[in-house]
């Protein structure tokens, strides 16, 4: 539209006796006290052993820190105890698969050794202690399993060998979150404790597919890790995410759990939440079956209207066009003189009796001359907050994307989902590609539009101003016909979209658009074709769709030049769709 005319067992018994008893021998160990110590000496030093001397305990860094014999360790993503890694050694060979760290220690104290493992035979010790060295073992477990020793320093001992193993000739072991728990011999540390479970979950704005969760921020925390039913859905880093990919109408259960180098805490108190019916945003603000109409902040010969003398018939109004700043992806509004508003309230006012009456005023953003442009995180930040100021200052329902000379559709699903996150649920979110734009689902403005389904409201693709476009059924259509209209439309309605997001986009008069003007009976043949069956051309969809949305016209100025004969024509043909 340009400002002229449209502006995601174990072994055999027998060997597994000899392993046992054999095991057994070489793990005898014998208890060292401590020296003793003062009440004082002893009380300090037990608040300086809250530490854990091992780096990269969790193995979230891969192997940094630790050695494998014959390369027979590795992080693996899945089985993991907390975080996202833990380390899989597979015995092979004569190699046991030991995997082994050199940990700074202080003289003469003791350490808490432990371990979390899972699968064969896995074993783990400590040697160069000065003293006795210690080991454990476990002859394996499908589920975590957690080991447990400890280890007395000697006078003059400053580093000691922690390690895990396996057994020959067994299959592969796991371990997690290895722990060596003492003082700190000046090392440094990972992290001692697991954070404390999450408080504060609750559910946001919720959507047909997707959810806003947030919760208390835990101070110790690196990271979060979501449950939905018990499964994992997401790892934010920060105490909010938002999660997609739901069913309409369907009861979810979520949990949050904090995560650090020490681990994962246990899962908060869960929360429900039921998704409601499909169909896209707007909150039930849009009738089910709507006119759409722009708006002209500018005088291009078309009568110059204010907002209320837009005829009744339209359900939406889109205000046309926000501006660009020099700030990319910002956009401001700025009213024209020409169109005889005396001040801005007296626009603001205008704004909020149509909104008193039922219908949506919306922000367009674009137009054949747009120049805003989204292809950042920057960008996309700006759009979502200027956007929402506008509608905060203004009184906008929502937003309208008319960007005709190209879109990002990565960051502009972030930016409208930003929007979308600050308006809420009842957000009003329209768009208007041409029809070149919505040939494919490959297409940037098409991947934009199914990217945002579970809030948009409709997209009235522009059927003017084209040549010759493909069908659904793979023939060529010219524009101006009953055919373009709904061959074209067919596309949007078998590529993903809602029939409730669907509308035919046509100029209000010939003098509208360049071309591609279709007398307002095509468009209500169109409409019952599509819904009904009924009215057809050459082409007849293989089935119908009776909640497709309704029609859109540029604009209400030519409209309004006409008589309003396009909107008296085609809007009660949409207002009594099935």
């Amino acid at each position: 539209m340009d400002r002229v005319r449209k502006g995601r067992a174990g072994l055999r018994q027998r060997f597994g006796a000899a392993i046992a008893v054999g095991a057994a021998a070489a793990l005898a160990v014998t208890a060292l006290a401590a020296p003793a110590q003062s009440a004082d000496s002893t009380a300090a030093d037990a608040k300086a052993a809250d530490v854990n001397v091992a780096k990269n305990a969790g193995f979230e860094s891969d192997l940094s820190n630790w050695t494998c014999t014959a390369n027979s360790g590795a992080a693996v993503t899945s089985p993991v105890h907390s975080g996202a890694k833990a380390l899989k050694a597979t015995p092979a060979g004569q190699s046991n698969a030991e995997c082994s760290q050199i940990v700074t220690v202080k003289p003469n104290s003791t350490y808490k050794l432990s371990s979390w493992v899972q699968g064969s035979y896995a074993y783990l010790g400590a040697r160069g202690t000065g003293t006795t060295d210690v080991s454990t073992w476990t002859p394996g477990n499908t589920s975590w399993q957690q080991l447990n020793t400890s280890f007395t320093t000697g006078a003059n001992t400053t580093s000691v060998t922690v390690y895990t193993h396996g057994w020959y000739g067994q299959s592969a072991y796991y371990v997690d979150d290895v722990s060596v728990l003492g003082p700190d011999g000046g090392g440094g540390t990972d992290p001692v404790e697991i954070p404390a479970v999450p408080g504060g979950l609750k559910a946001g704005t919720t959507t047909s597919t997707s959810v806003d969760l947030s919760w208390n921020p835990v101070s110790t925390a690196t990271g979060y890790t979501v449950y939905r039913d018990g499964t994992k859905v997401a790892s934010p880093g920060g105490a909010s995410t938002t999660v997609t990919g739901l069913t309409p109408e369907t009861t979810y259960t979520f949990q949050v759990s904090a995560t650090n180098a020490a681990g994962e805490s246990a899962k908060s108190t869960s929360v429900s939440v039921r998704t409601p019916k499909g169909g896209g945003g707007d909150g039930g603000t849009v009738p089910k079956h709507a006119l759409t109409g722009y708006w002209q902040n500018f005088d291009n010969g078309a009568t110059v209207q204010k907002l209320r003398d837009v005829s009744s018939q339209y359900d939406i109004i889109a205000v046309s066009f926000a501006d660009a700043t020099t700030t990319q992806g910002q956009i401001t509004f700025n009213l024209d003189p020409a169109v005889g508003y005396a001040s801005t309230a007296d626009f603001k006012a205008d704004i909020a009796a149509k909104k008193a009456a039922g219908k949506s005023v919306i922000l367009s953003v674009g137009g054949e001359k747009g120049t805003i442009s989204v292809n950042s995180d920057a960008s996309a930040t700006a759009f979502a907050n200027s956007a929402y100021a506008l509608m905060q200052e203004y009184g906008f329902n929502g937003v309208d994307i008319d960007l005709e000379n190209g879109l990002n559709p990565t960051y502009m699903t972030k930016a409208l989902r930003q929007l979308s996150a600050k308006a809420g649920p009842n957000m009003v979110l329209t768009m208007a590609p041409q029809t070149i734009d919505m040939q494919s689902t490959s297409g940037g403005y098409f991947q934009t539009a199914l990217n945002v389904k579970d809030i948009l409201t409709v997209v009235n693709m522009q059927y003017y101003n084209s040549g010759s476009m493909l069908g659904c059924d793979g023939k060529v259509y010219s524009q101006g016909s009953v055919d373009f209209l709904t061959a074209l439309a067919c596309i949007q309605l078998e590529g993903g979209l809602d029939p409730s997001q669907v509308g035919i986009g046509v100029p209000a008069s010939t003098r509208g658009a360049g071309s591609g003007y279709v007398a307002p009976s095509v468009v209500n043949n169109a409409l019952d074709c599509l819904t009904r069956g009924t009215g057809c051309g050459s082409f007849k969809p293989s089935k119908t769709y009776p909640s497709l949305r309704g029609a859109m016209t540029w604009s209400t100025n030519w409209d309004a030049t006409a008589g309003n004969a396009w909107s008296n024509a085609v809007g009660p043909k949409v207002h009594s769709l099935p």
